[in-house]
């Protein structure tokens, strides 16, 4: 297609999600998932699992290959608008109180997913058909591995968001313990994609890179000040194309180091300063997050084909996935969160939250698939993981303030002496 081609093309697929999203977010509204997860739950729809298998030529004319390419970058604006949002709401004073019981959350919530993805990969191996050839067995394992131990920072912060549970303290300890939880398991895939490709190159640059990001961001931190009373010399249109440009040269530098260009975004979005020229950028800047993040979504769910999973053994291992998922994280969380001194109720949400793996995983498995060390059975298998640890999140949320409203509403009996 040439460019001219593209564009009507572009727009007509651009309608066809929005509205699609907005279809699907209200049905599922009323099973109590907030839109994030409708629009996460349309790519899939939209993709070769619904729509391509009963309409296959109506899919490939609203989303011919050519355009492919163009809704990933479409979709990464928003994603990288959407998360540099959540960063500068997010509150740093939180993290402090909770930085301790956070480290130990999130070394729970990488290790232990790891160790139990690694034991599931392994056993699979030679029972099922699913692993790339020419690919070591070695890598394969340590990309399940790394894959069950993503936590969706981006879908967690968002539900966290909508949901009004920012300033709570299970809110703060989710953010900084997935946060950092993502962090490491982006800086173990660039090590899997350096044994992939028998280099030590990409774990290298990404280590190095990031220490450097972070002096970056330190420097901008102690020269709050000074950037805010520039930034207040500056006209609104002024401080938005400075704060664009900002915005995006981070996410570029966290792209090109291999951990991803959400974290550079979102890590700006904390380390800039609180002003009301800042303030008025990211208002708007809102709606474009609003608008192309479904795009990021659809491209995944193109590249999904959930009928790959009829297979027995492929099956079989999906739900030793999701199984090993949930144990691996939202039990191993809820553990380490009790033992850090949190009480059970804020535990038990951590771990709900933490097991959420949506938007990061399916971030992820792109990258496998891009590098040629994930089949299509494989990413259909950790879509699906995605897809049920994310719908988990919400109702598991909502059953807890059930319970606990139900418990404050009837006080166990006294005791007779």
């Amino acid at each position: 297609m040439t460019p001219t081609e593209l564009a009507p093309a572009f727009f007509l697929a651009a309608i066809v999600i929005l509205l699609a999203c907005r279809l699907v977010g209200r049905v599922l509204r009323a099973f109590g998932q907030p839109p994030v997860v409708g629009e996460m739950v349309t790519g899939v729809v939209l993709g070769p699992s619904v729509l391509g298998l009963f309409a296959p030529g109506v899919e490939q004319a609203i989303f011919p290959d050519e355009l492919r390419p163009v809704l990933y970058v479409v979709g990464q604006i928003g994603l990288v608008v959407f998360m540099f949002q959540a960063g500068y709401e997010f509150r740093v004073d939180k993290i402090r109180q909770v930085a301790g019981s956070a480290a130990l959350i999130s070394a729970a919530g990488v290790v232990v997913p790891m160790l139990l993805g690694v034991a599931l990969a392994w056993l699979a191996a030679g029972h099922v058909d699913m692993y790339p050839p020419g690919v070591p067995l070695l890598v394969s394992v340590l990309f399940v591995a790394v894959a069950l131990s993503i936590t969706a920072f981006p879908m967690m912060a968002r539900i966290i968001t909508e949901r009004g549970l920012s300033g709570t303290r299970f809110g703060s300890l989710s953010l900084a313990a997935g946060a950092l939880d993502d962090a490491v398991a982006w800086v173990l895939l660039a090590g899997v994609l350096s044994i992939s490709a028998a280099s030590i190159g990409p774990f290298a640059v990404a280590a190095g890179g990031s220490v450097l990001f972070v002096l970056a961001l330190v420097a901008i931190v102690r020269s709050g000040g000074r950037i805010d009373a520039a930034l207040r010399r500056l006209a609104p249109e002024q401080v938005l194309m400075v704060v664009v440009v900002a915005v995006f040269l981070a996410a570029w530098y966290t792209d090109q180091i291999g951990l991803y260009a959400v974290f550079g975004a979102f890590s700006l979005g904390v380390a800039l300063p609180r002003s009301a020229a800042m303030d008025g950028a990211v208002r708007t800047m809102k709606p474009v997050a609003v608008l192309f993040l479904p795009l990021f979504f659809t491209y995944s769910g193109l590249n999904t084909d959930l009928a790959l999973l009829v297979d027995s053994g492929v099956l079989l291992f999906a739900v030793g996935a999701v199984l090993v998922a949930v144990a691996g994280k939202l039990g191993a969380c809820w553990a380490a969160a009790r033992l850090a001194g949190e009480s059970n109720s804020v535990a038990t949400r951590v771990g709900a939250l933490m097991n959420a793996r949506g938007l990061m995983q399916l971030i992820a498995i792109n990258v496998g698939l891009a590098a040629g060390i994930v089949t299509p059975q494989l990413f259909s298998v950790l879509v699906l993981v995605a897809l049920v640890t994310t719908i988990m999140a919400t109702p598991l949320l909502t059953l807890i303030d059930r319970r606990e409203r139900r418990a404050a509403a009837d006080p166990e009996p006294e005791p007779v002496a």
